[in-house]
């Protein structure tokens, strides 16, 4: 068995290449399948009979993907290493009558998305992308990279309380973006994008669309030892497991069968057919099973002995606001990945988690932290605990530490998302 190669900061140059590419959980996977292909995987249909032959195999539907490597010695009973994400951020969507306005601008109705840092959006030069279903069924992956939408903020000469009572937006009122002059009835985004896409007029029966940033992500700082950028929650984990099951792919001989998955609608709950709260992982574990010809009885025995590690971004400690933080918990930028731990389940580690997240990292010469919330609020949850309980998996949170959680730009440690590459691998091999 040959090592898989360890990353470094050039596993973060790609990162940003990634991010960029991806400005919507559509993007997202199509980049996520071209890098799982690079590596020798196929797609594989949720409506065709699927073999039993072995390799790297994956299914994609709408924004999530899941991925797995079934090495030659692997049995109907053998278990899963389990390495997931989310592939949504929080951001303004486009509603199903998009085109508005007043008083001579033209606006783009938008909904938000998730919890996202409202203030961010503001002032900012904003692009547009995400998917567009056609007449006849299917769907075309579309991105307008520049700049398209802006949501202005309201000058301080109009608002003076602004500095001493702070910023005060109306979800409804204060966040819908402009996109030109003239008549608003006369906007009408879908036929715009139609003629972006070299579509004809009245093709597009459907849309799920968003708002980007269409600043680059970039390193930040005087060694460069930052690094600044959108939607590193959470596609900065969905590209660390992508680059770990790809390298452990190519160890050939495994313990374990590998798997990847990214979930989408994370940001508001996690219940749809492609969120961690829906039948898709499960579906497609037990398929694998029963496809090398295991029974239900090789099914519960393979869950049995599977472990999930859950990977999410979560709170560095901030500078100007240590207090927010817990006392004796402080994980930095650069620290390596946290483990993270919550006693009410809003996370799902316990001791015996923490000591598999350990040896990995210990294994992969990683360092790691653990965070916990300020008892006095509350603590926030991800695609974990659901994985847990609705496949009775063992699962362990973990992730990178970042500022600016939720914001349409966040920051990280430039070398933090190599070394949760890492540990991931580790984690695979077993």
């Amino acid at each position: 068995m040959r090592t898989p190669p360890r990353f470094d900061r050039g596993h973060t140059d790609d990162l940003m290449s990634f991010l960029a590419a991806s400005p919507s959980p559509y993007h997202a996977v199509a980049n996520v399948a071209e890098r799982l292909e690079k590596a020798g995987f196929r797609q594989v249909a949720e409506t065709d009979a699927w073999d039993g032959s072995k390799g790297g195999k994956y299914v994609l539907r709408g924004g999530a993907v899941v991925a797995w490597y079934v090495p030659e010695s692997a049995e109907p009973h053998t278990p899963f290493r389990i390495v997931g994400g989310h592939t949504d951020s929080p951001n303004l969507r486009v509603k199903p009558q998009p085109d508005s306005g007043a008083h001579g601008w033209r606006q783009i109705a938008v909904e938000i998305y998730g919890g996202p840092l409202l203030n961010s959006w503001l002032d900012r030069d904003l692009g547009l992308a995400g998917r567009l279903t056609l007449r006849d069924g299917s769907t075309r992956l579309v991105n307008i990279d520049r700049a398209l939408l802006r949501v202005p903020q309201l000058a301080v000469h109009l608002d003076r309380s602004v500095t001493t009572d702070g910023l005060k937006l109306d979800k409804q009122r204060h966040l819908q973006p402009i996109w030109g002059l003239g008549d608003p009835r006369e906007g009408d985004l879908i036929a715009f994008l139609e003629e972006e896409c070299g579509l004809a007029a009245g093709e597009v029966t459907g849309w799920d669309l968003m708002t980007h940033s269409i600043e680059p992500p970039a390193y930040l700082g005087r060694d460069n030892e930052l690094m600044a950028g959108p939607r590193m929650d959470n596609l900065l984990s969905v590209h660390a497991c992508t680059a770990a099951l790809a390298a452990v792919s190519a160890v050939g001989e495994l313990p374990y069968i590998p798997v990847l998955v990214a979930f989408d609608h994370e940001e508001n709950g996690s219940q749809s057919d492609t969120g961690a709260d829906g039948p898709l992982l499960g579906g497609v574990l037990e398929r694998s099973v029963f496809a090398r010809g295991g029974s239900f009885e090789d099914r519960a025995r393979a869950f049995a002995g599977t472990v999930c590690l859950s990977s999410d971004t979560g709170h560095a400690v901030h500078p100007n606001y240590a207090e927010r933080h817990d006392p004796t918990h402080h994980p930095r930028a650069g620290g390596g990945p946290i483990l993270k731990v919550n006693v009410n389940n809003r996370y799902a580690t316990d001791g015996s988690g923490r000591a598999v997240f350990a040896a990995a990292c210990e294994k992969a010469g990683v360092p790691f932290q653990s965070f916990v919330s300020n008892n006095s609020m509350p603590c926030g949850t991800t695609i974990g605990p659901i994985t847990a309980a609705r496949h009775g998996i063992k699962t362990v949170d973990i992730g990178v530490a970042i500022l600016s959680m939720h914001s349409a730009r966040e920051l990280c440690g430039a070398d933090d998302p190599f070394l949760l590459a890492n540990a991931l691998v580790a984690f695979l091999e077993g």
